[in-house]
């Protein structure tokens, strides 16, 4: 950055700057600013001084399923302090000026040389915010941000930068232009906001990111509007087909991350994990809090459960030693009431009250005297209808079918325990059953009607807990795959990855195993109790019998050489040879250590590269640590 860009002429542009946030103002939770000139600043030789003054604030970005840090977004702070009224300031005049590729350099290099601090630096990532204006497809601002990134020994990978539509990215052919240039250089790429603007699927379309981060907006009570749920859902889905990471931004409550999980996110952001700090001994590797939401989530319910709990209508019941007089009270000051749950003392349902039950007395001019008359001998139980009953830890179906057993019911009651919960009206019926019908729908691969992601997470999780048992995982990755789909298509591509998918299903079915699909060309199986060598065995015989059944999907030209030529990441030509599988498979045995997904996941992306050097495209290990024990 140059002396001669001055303060004050940094003050004059940014004059109508409005704010914007840049580098992670939204937690502040303020409304945008009125427009308006900044106040005057000293002197032409203080820019490096503004610059000193800014800090940086880190916040956790976090594995949904397991509590694992997986990186820390750099969120800006101390721009009042430096003289600016708001963070969107800062960067407009930057803009004005010329210098926001300057900006954005210098306050990278102070993210990443606070970053470098932290004991897992290597293992993590950082994720830094790019203003629009500052991407340019020939521009040099990758190789200066490699070049901070070599000082501080930190790999490309280990950097994401997130990109937003807070201001336009030009035609499609420029997007995609600049993409590419930063993905050539080896970085990761990030949609932050996603929903706020008006072409978030356009930037999706054209960028192909690593990871998507849903706006606050749809995540803020999230677990109480139907629509933003639908529109999640749909959101997530689209995400994982094109095989990218779902972070959810701004989770708070416990019901918000319940639901996020639900619906499929893969990491969570926000105050639930923990607050931005700029201390860097505050931040975690791993944040329990998170973990035990996740285990306590697969502890508690099944999805049907979970889905009927969601529905349930939670109307407090009337005690049957309740006087007539307390009952016409709840009708009057609820209009809308049809009818109210009656319990006994003990709290178990004995039936509902109905208004037209109470007609006869509540329109007749002694009606209610009559009833409020001791003497007569009237009390709520004798207006209590029967009711249909169900357990909460029955299956959706169960409950459908004690509901359509009785003619013109309200609807049924829900117990845990014999002890009223709530009330499933026929409206909310309906919907647990297409919540049910939604939820397998959204576990499923669309392609290969597999389990998806959120099933392979909650296997895994229920294999590592039950420490009584054997258990063996399996991890599947196409070997040369995109040289294939390149030169024949994706359609052919498709047919290549549910010949696998079938393969791979016949091989479980035949095992009582468990068959995934991870997304892409990735896929999972899991076996239970069925002995190591044997599942080695039938994993050779799959990958086998994969190979030999694709090569009809080559050209008799390609099948004689035995390879394919393409082109490699640099475009540079080369051949590849003909498409395989490789497998790496993970031994649980019975009376291990209790271990992590993370564990497992480390353990298998260190074995994949002996798997595709492989003779066999095989490579196992046995996930097992002595010291712990």
């Amino acid at each position: 950055m140059s002396p001669e860009t001055g303060l004050d002429k940094l003050g004059v542009a940014a004059a109508g700057a409005r704010r914007g946030d840049r580098w992670g103002q939204r937690d502040i939770r303020r409304p945008f600013s009125v427009p308006g000139r900044l106040p005057p600043l000293p002197s032409e030789d203080h820019w490096n001084d503004i610059v000193g003054i800014l800090d940086i604030a880190f916040q956790p970005i976090v594995n949904i399923h397991s509590g694992a840090c997986y990186g820390y977004e750099a969120l800006l702070r101390n721009t009042e302090q430096a003289g600016f009224a708001t963070i969107g300031e800062v960067f407009d005049a930057c803009h004005a000026l010329g210098i926001l590729a300057d900006m954005e350099v210098a306050l990278c290099e102070k993210a990443m040389a606070k970053f470098a601090t932290l004991p897992n630096a290597h293992d993590t990532k950082l994720f830094l915010n790019v203003d629009n204006r500052a991407l340019d497809a020939e521009g040099d601002l990758p190789r200066r941000m490699r070049a901070i990134m070599d000082r501080h020994d930190l790999a490309g990978s280990s950097v994401a930068f997130e990109i937003s539509e807070r201001h336009p990215l030009g035609p499609p052919d420029d997007v995609t232009a600049i993409f590419r240039h930063y993905k050539r250089n080896g970085f990761r790429l990030a949609i932050d906001d996603f929903g706020t603007g008006f072409s978030g699927l356009q930037l999706l379309y054209f960028s192909e990111p690593d990871l998507l981060k849903i706006d606050r907006f749809f995540i803020s009570d999230i677990a109480g509007d139907a629509k933003k749920k639908v529109f999640l859902a749909h959101i997530v889905n689209i995400a994982h087909l094109l095989g990218v990471v779902v972070v959810a931004e701004g989770v708070e409550t416990e019901r918000e991350f319940f639901t996020c999980k639900e619906i499929g996110c893969d990491l969570i952001q926000g105050w639930l994990a923990q607050h931005p700090t700029t201390h860097m001994a505050e931040l975690a590797a791993h944040y329990d809090v998170i973990e035990e939401l996740a285990r306590r989530e697969r502890r508690a319910t099944t999805s049907d459960q979970k889905i009927i709990a969601d529905q349930i209508i939670r109307t407090a019941p009337i005690l049957t030693s309740a006087p007539m007089e307390h009952v016409f009270a709840r009708f009057r000051a609820d209009k809308s009431a049809t009818f109210f749950p009656v319990v006994d003392n003990g709290g178990q349902p004995v039936g509902i009250v109905r208004e037209k039950e109470l007609k006869d007395y509540t329109y007749s001019p002694y009606g209610k005297e009559l009833i409020a008359n001791k003497s007569f001998g009237r009390t709520l139980r004798d207006f209590v209808v029967r009711c249909p009953m169900a357990d909460i830890n029955n299956r959706a179906e169960q409950i459908l079918e004690a509901y359509s057993a009785v003619e013109r019911s309200e609807g049924i009651m829900i117990v845990d325990g014999m002890s009223y919960v709530g009330f499933l009206s026929a409206h909310s019926l309906l919907r647990v059953i297409n919540e049910k019908n939604l939820a397998a729908a959204r576990d499923q691969n669309p392609l290969s009607r597999l389990p998806g992601n959120t099933v392979i997470v909650d296997w895994v999780s229920d294999a590592l807990d039950r420490l009584d048992c054997d258990f063996s995982l399996v991890y599947f990755d196409f070997d040369n795959f995109k040289p294939f789909n390149d030169k024949y298509g994706f359609r052919l591509g498709d047919r290549a990855i549910l010949l696998f998918a079938d393969l791979l299903s016949k091989t479980m079915n035949r095992d009582g195993g468990f068959a995934g699909h991870i997304g892409g060309d990735d896929f999972f199986a899991g076996f239970r109790a069925v002995d190591f060598a044997v599942v080695m065995e039938d994993c050779r015989a799959l990958l086998e019998a994969f190979r030999l059944d694709v090569e009809s999907f080559y050209d008799d030209e390609t099948r004689k050489l035995g390879y394919i030529h393409g082109h490699d990441r640099l475009g540079n030509p080369t051949s590849f040879p003909l498409m395989t599988v490789s497998a790496v498979a993970v031994n649980l045995p019975a009376g291990r250590c209790r271990h992590s997904i993370d564990d497992v996941s480390r353990l298998i992306a260190s074995l994949k590269k002996g798997a595709k050097s492989s003779p066999d495209h095989l490579s196992a290990a046995t996930l097992v640590d002595p010291g712990c024990c």
